[in-house]
C-alpha cells in the first residue's frame, strides 16, 4: 500500500474544496494508491461536482440571537443545543455583560465584540490524521499550526478584562482521537458534554458553543482574535468555527476537523460565498450532502458552520468516542 503524507501548509488555497482548512498545517498521512497528480485532479474537479444552495436568507451579524435559551437538556432539535447537563450558576466565563450584547431583546451584534489582545505564535505546533482501514487517528498537542492566540491570561490592562477575566493559560496538551472512517448514524442523538466534541485540522480542540453556566458561549465569552481561550487545564479551544478558519475556507465544501463521532465538520458556502443557516440543517446542525473528504467527493452526513447558534453542532448523530 502506498502511503502518502500531505503537507497542509504547501496545498494552495486555489484547490477550493480542499479537506484541510488553510490556516492549519497538518500533516495528513492516509494509505491509498491513488497517484499526487489524481489526486490533484479529484480537488480540482470538486469545486464544480459540489453546488450548495440555501433556502433562507442570510444572518444579519449585528442581530444574532444569543442561544442561551436555545439550551435544552432533555432533547434535539434544529437551531437548538442538545446539553447533557443543567449548567453550573456558579461556573466560569464572563463576568460582566459586553457592550455587544442586547440582552433585553435576545440579540448580540458579533460586528462589535472584542478580542483578547496578543499576537502569540507556536512554532511548535503538532498535528497529525491518518486513515488506515476502517479507523481515522488524530493526534495533535493541542496548540494552532499557522495561527497565532491572543495573551492569557487577559491582563488587567486589556478591555476584555472589564467583561471576561480568564485567569488560564495556554499549554501543550495531549489530544488523540480514534474515530470511524466511516461512522453509522445512531438511532437517537446523544447530548454534548462539557469537555471537548471534536478537534479542528489545525490541532485546536473544539468544545460545544455554552460556557461552564450553559450560556451561549460565543456570545458572552471573549476570545482572541481567532475565537479560541484556554480552560482550567489550559487545553487552546473554540466554541465554535473561528474567524481565521471560516476565512480561509473559500470553497463550496471544507472539513475543517472531525466531531467525536467521527463525522466531518464542514464549511459550506454557497455560489455567492454565504454559509447555511439554521433553515438548512437539522437537528444536531448537519446535513447530507456531497463532501470532498480524503481526496474524494462522497455523499455524506457531515456538521456544518453557521453564523448562528449553536454555530457549527448540536448534538452527535453517531455514537461517540470517549
Amino acid at each position: 500500500m502506498n502511503v502518502k503524507r500531505i503537507l497542509s501548509s504547501s496545498i494552495a488555497l486555489t484547490v477550493l474544496a480542499i479537506s484541510v482548512a488553510s490556516c492549519s498545517g497538518s500533516d495528513v498521512s492516509q494509505e491509498s494508491s491513488t497517484s499526487k497528480a489524481d489526486s490533484t485532479t479529484t480537488s480540482t474537479a470538486a469545486s464544480t461536482a459540489i453546488t450548495n444552495k440555501w433556502v433562507g436568507p442570510s444572518i444579519d451579524i449585528t442581530k444574532l440571537p444569543i442561544g442561551t435559551s436555545k439550551v435544552l437538556t432533555t432533547s434535539s432539535g434544529v437551531g437548538v443545543l442538545f446539553a447533557c447537563d443543567a449548567g453550573n450558576s456558579g461556573g466560569g466565563g464572563a463576568h460582566a455583560a459586553g457592550p455587544w450584547l442586547n440582552e433585553a431583546s435576545g440579540t448580540w451584534d458579533k460586528s462589535k465584540k472584542i478580542s483578547v489582545k496578543g499576537d502569540v505564535a507556536w512554532p511548535l505546533a503538532t498535528y497529525s490524521e491518518s486513515v488506515k482501514g476502517e479507523t481515522r487517528v488524530i493526534t495533535s498537542n493541542g496548540l494552532p499550526i499557522d495561527s497565532i492566540t491572543g495573551t492569557f491570561p487577559i491582563a488587567a490592562d486589556d478591555p476584555a478584562y472589564a467583561y471576561d477575566r480568564n485567569p488560564n493559560r495556554i499549554a501543550s496538551s495531549a489530544v488523540s482521537l480514534t474515530l470511524p472512517a466511516s461512522p453509522t448514524k445512531a438511532a437517537s442523538p446523544t447530548c454534548l458534554g462539557k469537555g471537548a466534541i471534536g478537534v479542528a485540522k489545525n490541532g485546536v480542540s473544539f468544545y460545544a458553543s455554552i460556557d461552564e453556566r450553559n450560556r451561549d458561549a460565543v456570545a458572552y465569552e471573549t476570545q482572541d482574535k481567532c475565537d479560541g481561550h484556554p480552560q482550567q487545564a489550559s487545553l487552546y479551544h473554540y466554541h465554535d468555527i473561528p474567524s481565521c478558519i471560516l476565512k480561509a475556507s473559500t470553497g463550496p465544501s471544507t472539513v475543517v476537523g472531525y466531531a467525536n463521532d467521527g463525522f466531518p465538520i464542514v464549511v459550506e458556502r454557497d455560489s455567492s460565498g454565504e454559509l447555511p443557516t439554521n433553515k438548512d440543517l437539522d437537528e444536531c446542525h448537519g446535513r447530507t450532502s456531497p463532501v470532498l473528504i480524503d481526496n474524494e467527493v462522497v455523499n455524506t452526513y457531515h456538521y456544518s458552520a453557521t453564523i448562528e447558534f449553536p454555530y457549527f453542532i448540536g448534538c452527535f448523530t453517531a455514537k461517540p468516542v470517549s
